[in-house]
């Protein structure tokens, strides 16, 4: 936990509108239109989900909301926070979801973001587990305006400890497949496959919304290609390449 930081859950209509608030200016909408309403957020906590909140003082600094699945898990709905204190909002639903006896929980999150796919699978041990073609269908925030909303699934067992090791990296696979930039987009081998993202593919969006979709459907081949024959996504590297592996080979 970072110093001066407490994380809690939240009801009341204030600290839900504050949220509410607090997600509008990270998807960059007008607070008059956020992507979680206050009053979708208490329906959610009536219903029995959680939303927590971090707070570095009196200052909200990040949020969260779950809600129970049916399979004895958990699905994180949305979760954002301010640098550095993602991982202690995890870390805080992940106690909450274990207070319920769930097991497991499962979120998305987008799979040209690179910076949050090691956050998902390599910080916190999580392993993707679908990948889902335009989700959300057209989205008009601040950040995915113009994209489609493809969204990688992913798992997380809540009693598993982080892995341990990074993932065997792509270097002397051959190449499958070509990026959009020219260099290697995809290699592979007998057990594993690697497919590069962008080095920032929320500034590409917003500088060459064309080149980020080209981006987009290359990486959605690949990865689509590699769930349907049995390979899930175990890790990613520092410089942008996810690693597969097939079911029960995970690094």
């Amino acid at each position: 936990m970072t110093a001066g930081v407490t994380i809690r859950t939240v009801q009341d209509v204030a600290s839900l509108a504050a949220v509410a608030d607090y997600f509008s200016d990270v998807w960059h909408t007008p607070r008059s239109a956020p992507p979680y309403p206050a009053e979708v957020l208490h329906s959610l906590v009536h219903a029995g989900g959680a939303v927590h909140a971090a707070y570095d003082g009196r200052r909200l600094a990040g949020a969260s909301v779950a809600v129970l699945a049916p399979d004895r898990g958990t699905y994180s709905l949305v979760a954002a926070a301010d640098r550095g204190l993602g991982h202690a909002v995890k870390l805080a639903q992940r106690d909450w979801a274990l207070g319920l006896g769930a097991r497991t929980m499962r979120w998305t999150f987008d799979p040209l973001v690179g910076r949050n796919a090691r956050f998902n699978l390599v910080k916190l041990g999580a392993t993707g587990t679908e990948y889902l073609v335009d989700f959300y269908g057209p989205m008009t925030d601040g950040v995915n305006d113009g994209d489609e909303s493809d969204r990688l699934t992913v798992t997380w067992d809540l009693e598993a400890p982080p892995r341990s090791t990074e993932p065997p990296g792509p270097a002397g696979a051959p190449v499958t497949r070509t990026a959009p930039d020219g260099d290697p987009l995809a290699r592979r081998d007998d057990r594993h496959v690697w497919c590069r993202v962008p080095e920032d593919a929320v500034k590409l969006r917003a500088a060459d919304p064309a080149l980020a979709l080209r981006w987009r459907h290359a990486v959605r081949e690949v990865l689509l290609t590699a769930f349907e024959e049995g390979f899930r996504a175990t890790g990613m590297s520092r410089d942008g390449w996810y690693t597969l592996s097939r079911t029960g080979e995970a690094a």
